[in-house]
């Protein structure tokens, strides 16, 4: 391995944990993706392969038969996944999403019944918060669900669901007003709920219909789609952590670790196409010698290697700030906001590498160039990446003139 993007201080069962992935990754993932991906087929000989090293229940505890690791083991190995293949990674991420959500904030009874089946990946999780009209402002949700007895009722429009027809448990987002007076802020009146349903696309469920794939620019294999509630009744029992009114909460936290998982993704990404620009580089001659010769490639390498080492850097320190038990939305939205940016950058720089051959779909580097756009908004925009950091340099450095 290069000294580039290297994690120090990690004990020997990450390293182990690490170099197994790294190695699947090398020989059952990059040689099939860009095919799989020209053809957006599910990679569920990969998925499977992954199940069985036990990636699918990475952070859960061993109590429910996962590993029990921490949130940078988990992130190191997105890192090694996306260099793959970004898509298997958000495969992976939606799922650890609605584990840890399950992990922090569900009822005994929830997690006994959830977690070990989403450890061993024969329930397989998505999540669900975005809708048609709205995008980052969370506030704005119209999806609602109205008491009747026993159950829930719901019924509304949710959009952008990763894993939306091959997962079997969806947390989904919807405003619910019973037992919040009218006034009430909109962050306070949401919950979310645990919905099951079989995997695939149509009626899934009584009153559930996932309408289809949404085709996308990249980001393919992974199916994204919409998700339409019809009179969908939940039982109250489905409520995450048992109580309404804390859904917005309790996503929050959970998009707070993805952004951990996607700022690793922009890592896995970003050292790809470095690793495909100095092979290339190297390969590639001009005026009687390699490209790579040349001091204004030079220069372009030096660049993109600078920003992948200090993307990783960033992302290895939220994780371990999350890990510590400290609040890290802070470090969360740098390390989002950079990796996602320098990965961009390098993918593109490695693609003026390639020249004319980077245009080409027969070199890996052009469906890195399709697929880098998607970390600029997933888990939140730059700009809302901004807001918060903004917000909360404010609260460390308040003036008190």
């Amino acid at each position: 391995m290069a000294r580039l993007a290297q994690t120090h201080g990690l004990t020997d069962v990450q390293q182990e944990i690490l170099a197994t992935v790294r190695d699947f990754v090398d020989k059952e993932i990059i040689p099939v993706a860009t095919e799989l991906e020209h053809r957006d087929e599910y990679p569920q000989q990969i998925v499977d392969g992954l199940k069985e090293l036990g990636v699918f229940g990475l952070m859960i505890p061993e109590e429910y038969g996962g590993l029990g690791e921490s949130l940078l083991t988990y992130a190191l190995c997105v890192e090694e996944i996306a260099r793959g293949w970004m898509s298997v990674s958000g495969i992976i991420n939606t799922h650890f999403i609605v584990a840890y959500m399950l992990k922090q904030h569900g009822t005994q009874e929830q997690k006994e019944y959830f977690l070990p089946r989403m450890a061993a990946g024969e329930t397989r999780g998505a999540f669900s918060m975005s809708e048609p009209g709205l995008g980052s402002d969370v506030s704005a949700i119209t999806s609602k669900a109205v008491k009747d007895g026993d159950e829930y009722v719901l019924n509304g429009q949710k959009m952008w669901l990763t894993n939306g027809g091959t997962s079997t448990l969806v947390a989904v987002l919807v405003r619910s007003d019973e037992g919040h007076p009218e006034g009430t802020a909109p962050h306070k009146s949401m919950t979310t709920f645990l919905v099951e349903k079989e995997p695939g696309f149509g009626e899934v469920r009584p009153g559930l219909t996932i309408p289809g794939k949404i085709d996308k620019m990249g980001y393919k294999g992974v199916d994204t789609t919409e998700l339409i509630m019809d009179g969908l009744r939940i039982p109250a029992n489905r409520v995450l952590g048992g109580a309404t009114g804390r859904g917005f909460y309790q996503m929050m936290d959970g998009v707070e670790v993805g952004r951990v998982n996607v700022a690793a993704r922009g890592c896995g990404v970003a050292q790809r196409a470095f690793e495909l620009g100095v092979q290339y580089a190297q390969q590639r001659h001009t005026f009687g010698k390699p490209i790579a010769q040349h001091q204004a490639i030079q220069f372009k390498l030096a660049e993109m290697a600078t920003k992948v080492e200090a993307a990783h850097a960033m992302m290895v320190n939220a994780a371990r700030k999350k890990d510590s038990g400290e609040r890290n939305d802070l470090e969360a939205g740098m390390a989002k906001y950079l990796a996602s940016e320098y990965c961009k950058e390098v993918v593109e720089d490695a693609f003026r590498i390639h020249g004319g051959y980077g245009f080409s779909k027969e070199y890996e580097i052009e469906r890195l160039y399709r697929e880098a756009p998607m970390l600029l908004i997933g888990e939140g925009t730059a700009e809302i990446q901004k807001m918060i950091i903004g917000r909360r340099l404010l609260e460390e450095y308040r003036f008190q003139g």
